[in-house]
């Protein structure tokens, strides 16, 4: 399986690029919010994370390869786990996915089945079968996006998930404690360790109640 791809960008099109490797040229489908983040790149050197899958009707003996592009492996995972929902497939979930990972993350996660249910092919039925399904899995994407806005390196990172999963261990819903590790990451300070973070994350709360 291809998870990344990296050569030099030919053409931008409705739904989908063309992408130059060597001797190779690939056409890659991309959602709509990496096909914006691509539009200026033409004739430039691109990467993509990439999930492949397997378009056709298989008695009929004819199934063609198809590749998904992302920009980040973040936006990759993402994907992966819409694509988990019941009656919303690859093609499907394609189709939908116009706004950034991080809005649709929210919108999930604050059960929000207005903005879930304008995305293409996505009504008012699709949107609460999302919601129950993945609103407790977002809120550790929501922090991984904001974790990769700020540039966190591996390290704080690795500290950043082991302490998600702490608070979430000692009762804290996920998305309490993606706004408490967000809150004590604005400090913008090196933590040693696990404990560290957490005591900094306990801190920043007492001094806000």
């Amino acid at each position: 399986m291809i998870t990344k791809i990296t050569g030099t960008l030919q053409r931008v099109g409705d739904d989908s690029i063309r992408l130059s490797v060597e001797a190779f040229e690939y056409e890659i489908m991309l959602p709509e919010f990496v096909r914006r983040q691509l539009q200026s790149e033409v004739g430039k050197k691109v990467s993509l994370h990439t999930i492949q899958f397997f378009e056709g009707n298989p008695m009929q003996g004819r199934m063609i390869p198809r590749m998904v592009g992302f920009s980040t492996e973040i936006e990759r995972q993402f994907f992966d786990l819409i694509c988990s929902v019941d009656g919303l497939g690859t093609k499907k979930a394609l189709r939908a996915m116009v706004r950034p990972v991080a809005e649709v993350a929210e919108a999930i996660q604050q059960q929000d089945t207005k903005i879930l249910a304008s995305l293409p092919g996505i009504g008012p039925a699709m949107a609460e079968r999302i919601i129950a399904k993945l609103r407790r899995k977002v809120p550790q994407f929501a922090l991984m996006v904001t974790q990769q806005r700020k540039a966190v390196s591996p390290e704080d990172r690795s500290l950043v998930d082991e302490a998600f999963e702490v608070l979430q261990a000692v009762g804290h819903a996920p998305a309490e404690a993606q706004r408490m590790i967000e809150g004590a990451m604005e400090k913008k300070r090196k933590f040693k360790d696990v404990q560290d973070l957490l005591q900094a994350v306990y801190q920043q709360e007492r001094e806000q109640t």
